[in-house]
């Protein structure tokens, strides 16, 4: 059993403010169209959405750098976006969030990763994609490596947020680790399944049930099962720590050479999971780089995806209600 007491979670609360944590993957936009349908189109059988609002969220691993300020951190996102608008209103939303674009490359040969979903009565009618899964040139991954070696010495911790878009390419994975574990700087992983093993040697690495069931060929159903995933992860990458997200079944902690831990979730009643995988890193990566073990860390992630799990759509994690639930069940 994990368990913290109140004058710990200060002291780490306290240190949360201003660590500067990179975020490096595929960034995204979400788009939403909401209205109303009261017709169908005479040009073919469908409905015709009248739109009352439209508005516009970070997505991916933008979204992971958006929990990042709401823990009080200061994230670093790196990635790329197209020349288009698209491209520009998630660069307004950055600003408008006083998150730099410093680290961005714009790729005019690729379009801005972005999902936009049409909705009526509250009802998901639907989702449009626009996006390159192709893996980015060598010349946008060397801009890309150039500026994450010329801001690292001030990082204090690094998230790699794959969503299989392109971005996260084997090469660039393998040299951004190498440059962080000579700098003994953290490094927590968020994988998907194409790049899943080339994330070898970093701090934590965190997949989901599903996606650690895909790449190990087996399924995941009973205590004995997670055991036996978790352990294989670990020395198949070479990780310091694994840590296996099981939704309703909450999280297993592995670290070499000691028992496993494992923690209930705590989300009373769920509502939405949507987003929850992008507040467990975050929350894991901030804690971790204030100072605490990888027990600690994992207890302040779980308690935050079950705060998110309870609210509907994709909400990021706010420090005062993360640490005020927390306190109030230790």
């Amino acid at each position: 059993m994990i368990s913290m007491k109140i004058k710990r979670l200060n002291e780490l609360k306290k240190k949360f403010s201003g660590l500067k944590i990179a975020v490096i993957g595929d960034l995204m936009l979400d788009c939403y169209y909401w209205g109303s349908v009261k017709r169908i189109s005479p040009e073919a059988p469908v409905p015709v959405v009248e739109v009352d609002n439209e508005f516009y969220r970070f997505g991916g691993a933008a979204n992971v750098a958006y929990n990042l300020i709401k823990l009080g951190a200061y994230p670093l996102p790196f990635g790329v976006i197209g020349s288009d608008n698209f491209g520009s209103i998630f660069s307004s939303l950055l600003a408008e969030a006083n998150i730099s674009s410093d680290y961005l490359v714009c790729d005019e040969t690729r379009p801005t990763t972005a999902k936009t979903r049409i909705l009526a009565h509250n009802q998901h009618v639907l989702r449009i994609d626009k996006e390159s899964t192709t893996s980015i040139s060598r010349d946008i991954q060397a801009k890309l490596l150039r500026k994450f070696e010329e801001s690292i010495d001030d990082i204090d911790g690094i998230i790699l947020q794959d969503y299989n878009k392109g971005v996260l390419t084997p090469s660039l994975i393998k040299k951004i680790i190498a440059i962080a574990n000579k700098k003994n700087k953290l490094i927590t992983v968020d994988p998907k399944f194409h790049n899943f093993f080339s994330y070898k040697n970093v701090s934590v690495f965190k997949p989901n049930r599903k996606e650690a069931e895909d790449v190990l060929g087996m399924k995941i159903r009973t205590s004995q099962d997670v055991t036996e995933a978790g352990k294989k992860l670990l020395v198949k990458l070479n990780a310091k720590h694994v840590l296996l997200t099981l939704g309703e079944g909450g999280i297993a902690v592995f670290e070499k050479g000691k028992e496993e831990k494992r923690m209930p979730t705590k989300a009373r009643k769920v509502s939405d999971v949507s987003g929850a995988g992008d507040t467990v890193i975050s929350t894991l990566t901030v804690a971790l780089a204030a100072g605490a073990n990888i027990y600690e860390a994992s207890f302040l992630a779980n308690y935050a995806a079950g705060i998110v799990c309870e609210e509907p759509g994709i909400v990021p994690i706010e420090i005062d209600k993360l640490f005020e639930v927390v306190e109030k069940e230790i």
